[in-house]
């Protein structure tokens, strides 16, 4: 029995009212096909508990926000679309609702999410502004106002903000909105930087919750999608192993030196790219070229049976005081960071030493350049402090260079204790102390930033180098 035309019309519409139907339970059902990125909004939204505070509305428990760092094709900007769809359409549905959503210039919305709202208010038969025009500052779903906002404008008040690539947003954008924002907020980014100022000042907060993903955790994408980004691996898949510090061979991190064998298609085809596969593949955040110290092992607890001395290099006002334990083998030196901020008297930076049970009859090897030198006898008055408080510190000799010590260190392995210090301090100077460049040529020279932590460990490779010989301490 064949069907008439308006049958036929009829099922075709009948089906895709299940499909779409289909799409909005999914909004509110959460199993293991439900895209990490979308769990993480969906369940922070829903499990944020509001109460008052001094008589005014504040949030009690759970989130203010979110950050969704990871590769490319991860789902993070889908999801971000589909929570969007969400409050509009089930949590408040009827009611009246802003969203802005930012990026750093209005015009990258028309190449990234104009298509994505096209795309997806069509699957879930909304009203769709995107088909025909060629500018939509702004659109409506319901009784919600959804709201396109670039080039450094923060908006007016609304009650969800949501940063698309956050990485290329301004700090002072950000804390704008985020005073203004009544609800709760997101962020998406491609980790394509080390240094930044969400890593600083948003990463670290208690009332922010972080989720990092890579393209094998969208089950939706493509085939070419998928492919598209498989090209840029250069190593032989399985041979290399992937952690949140980076990417390790043989127990050791991915150098120069140390790589996997090479990926049997995409070197001999050209395609192979190693920050693009680092950063766009795995969600890593790409290190920048030239770093110094590509040789280090985060590793949990220090060897405290080897004894250890004390590495210092003086920081004041605005510098970082760098104090740390230090050993050193015929392979490998060992390092746990105990103090990074600035300290201004000896007094001060003896007690913060004491406080981490470090022995006193241990070595403390110091910087001997510090800006406290008298011109009249050329001691430096913070080591000689110390020294009349009863500890046992002493200048480096610094008879070879820079870069002679720098050199002998990269022949060592270098373990780095992963503790309090190591996310917002260590790890950043890990990631960007690298060789200077003049007009983009490499030269010989450390750069002078992201040094305070480098330059204790350098003292105490020099000191334990040195013709005269380092007693170390054991517990």
């Amino acid at each position: 029995m064949s069907l008439t035309d308006d049958e036929i019309l009829m099922l075709e519409r009948l089906l895709q009212e299940e499909k779409t139907e289909e799409l909005y339970r999914k909004l509110t059902t959460i199993n293991e096909d439900t895209n990490p990125n979308y769990k993480i909004l969906y369940e922070a939204i829903n499990n944020q508990k509001w109460g008052y505070i001094d008589g005014k509305p504040a949030l009690i428990s759970g989130y203010a926000g979110v950050t969704l760092e990871g590769s490319s094709r991860s789902g993070k900007t889908w999801s971000g679309v589909d929570i969007i769809i969400y409050l509009a359409t089930i949590r408040h549905k009827g009611q009246v609702l802003t969203i802005n959503i930012y990026r750093e210039t209005y015009n990258e919305f028309k190449t990234t999410l104009y298509d994505d709202f096209k795309r997806r208010l069509d699957d879930y038969g909304l009203p769709n502004p995107f088909h025909n025009a060629k500018e939509v500052p702004s659109f409506r779903i319901g009784k919600t106002t959804v709201h396109f906002l670039g080039d450094g404008k923060h908006g007016g008040g609304c009650d969800y903000a949501f940063f698309n690539e956050g990485m290329m947003i301004k700090s002072q954008v950000f804390d704008q909105v985020e005073m203004r924002c009544r609800k709760f907020w997101w962020m998406d980014y491609n980790p394509s930087f080390t240094d930044h100022w969400v890593f600083d000042e948003i990463l670290l907060r208690d009332d922010v919750a972080f989720l990092r993903t890579t393209f094998l955790d969208n089950p939706f994408i493509s085939a070419s999608e998928m492919n598209k980004i498989l090209r840029h691996e250069p190593w032989l898949p399985g041979s290399y192993d992937v952690t949140v510090d980076g990417v390790y061979y043989n127990g050791l991190p991915v150098t120069e030196k140390n790589q996997p064998p090479p990926h049997p298609v995409n070197v001999p085809q050209g395609t192979a790219k190693e920050f693009d596969w680092k950063v766009y593949g795995l969600g890593l955040r790409g290190a920048m070229k030239g770093v110094i110290f590509d040789n280090v092992v985060w590793i949990d607890e220090f060897p405290e049976y080897l004894g250890y001395i004390g590495v210092n290099d003086f920081g004041f006002t605005s510098d970082p005081n760098s104090f740390n334990k230090y050993v050193e083998t015929e392979d490998t030196i060992y390092v746990e960071p105990l103090i990074y901020e600035p300290i201004e008297t000896a007094d001060l930076l003896c007690a913060a030493i004491e406080s981490h049970n470090f022995d006193k009859e241990a070595t403390i090897v110091c910087d001997s350049s510090d800006k406290r030198v008298s011109e009249k006898n050329g001691v430096v008055q913070m080591v000689q402090d110390m020294e009349d408080l009863g500890w046992n510190a002493t200048k480096v000799s610094k008879i070879k260079s820079v870069v002679y010590w720098i050199l002998s260190m990269k022949k060592k392995r270098i373990c780095i204790v992963k503790n309090h210090l190591h996310k917002k301090y260590i790890k950043k100077e890990v990631e960007n102390y690298k060789w200077m460049e003049i007009n983009g040529i490499q030269v010989n020279l450390p750069i002078d930033k992201y040094n305070h932590f480098w330059d204790a460990v350098r003292y105490g490779h020099m000191a334990w180098n040195s013709d005269n010989t380092v007693e170390s301490e054991t517990n």
